[in-house]
């Protein structure tokens, strides 16, 4: 194998693919990148038997071949070459060459034999969507997706398409995230259970500056692709049922308020500056006066004391209720609009911040029980 290639141009397929090697692992060539080069082109693959990841590299091929190499080593040496054209190039023993400049380095490399091949998805199920447009829903629910094994299901983010409105929904049994966006008239239904792993490393190499950018996302039974053109991330997909989530969204609250994004932000982000460890002895507490005009943002903790007032206006029972700070802030930090609704159930049932209108988004909240 030998071929030229720019620094800049492997470094950043590097990085990309890095993303999915595995460490700490008992499978040894799993830490390394695999080097294919054939024709008239270079692909680096990262694969963790779960998340696969391939970035092409423009290059100069003058010999076809293969490698494997250890990722940190490449990776680290790659970004230390004092100028921007290599040239890499192996041997009959797996002995890789790095040359740029008057810099030679040579590191040993494994066959490429033993490394686990990525599935192969075929192009029959293909849907086209604004890289843009799933970043965003991504960004915004990843943070509910479950860290506990033990339930599969909600370790990843569920998304579905009803032929109009994609949705995508994540839930950890303490909280609920999910976002709506409008797709377009006939567009194909589908119902995955996508890794949060996979997904939160697509998102970081989505394009969100230009609307004009598209992912192409191919399926199988049991895997997803994302084809964004130099870049291809397959993942396989948890088998379900997911959580009815329709469900647990109860209809007939009890309080209803409007209140001030921000505003309600920035007092829990101040509570929890003295909630240091330790959320369920140590919670947020929102509560009323009489009037119904004004919210109270408390803690009490051993570090100290807050208390502020923020306007808003409730319709219904007043509230005296507790939650974890965290919970309250990831979900606001990830609204954008600047007034909200939420909804309340009673002091043991759930939180559910909406838009003021629309239904673009839904986030649940459970409380702390007293």
């Amino acid at each position: 194998m030998k071929f030229n290639c720019s620094k800049n141009s492997l470094d950043s397929a590097i990085s990309i693919v890095q993303k999915a090697v595995k460490t700490n692992t008992t499978v040894p060539i799993l830490d390394g990148i695999l080097i294919q080069a054939e024709g008239s082109s270079v692909k680096l693959t990262g694969y963790d038997l779960e998340t696969g990841i391939e970035a092409d590299v423009d290059s100069d091929v003058s010999a076809d071949g293969s490698v494997v190499v250890n990722s940190k080593i490449f990776g680290e040496i790659v970004r230390k070459l004092p100028e921007d054209m290599v040239t890499i190039k192996t041997d009959d023993n797996f002995q890789l060459s790095i040359e740029s400049g008057s810099t030679v380095f040579n590191i040993r490399g494994k066959s490429a034999e033993s490394y686990p091949k990525i599935p192969v998805i075929g192009n029959n199920n293909k849907i086209i969507l604004p890289q843009a447009m799933l970043k965003k829903m991504i960004s915004k629910t990843i943070f509910a997706v479950s860290k506990d094994d033990t339930r599969q299901s909600l370790t990843g983010c569920y998304i579905e398409s009803n032929g109009r409105d994609i949705t995508m929904v994540a839930i950890d049994g303490f909280r609920m995230a999910l976002r709506k966006t409008y797709a377009g008239e006939e567009f194909p239904t589908m119902n995955y259970i996508i890794p949060g792993k996979a997904l939160n490393e697509a998102a970081k190499i989505f394009d969100d500056k230009t609307e004009d950018e598209e992912v192409i996302i191919y399926s199988s039974e049991n895997h997803l692709l994302f084809d964004i053109g130099h870049v291809r991330i397959v993942s396989r997909l948890i088998k379900g049922p997911f959580v009815a989530y329709n469900s647990i969204i109860q209809k007939n609250p009890k309080s209803v308020m409007t209140i001030s994004k921000k505003a309600l932000l920035d007092a829990v982000e101040r509570a929890s500056l003295i909630i240091l460890n330790d959320e369920r002895r140590c919670p947020v507490q929102l509560y009323m006066n009489e009037s119904g005009t004004v919210l109270t943002v408390a803690a009490n903790t051993d570090c100290g004391t807050l208390r502020e007032d923020v306007e808003s206006n409730l319709t219904g029972e007043k509230i005296d209720i507790d939650f974890n700070a965290r919970y309250i802030i990831d979900a606001l930090k990830n609204i954008d609009e600047e007034n909200i609704k939420i909804e309340f159930n009673g002091g043991n049932g759930p939180c559910i911040i909406t838009p003021v209108e629309g239904d673009d988004f839904v986030y649940l909240i459970l409380p702390i029980r007293r």
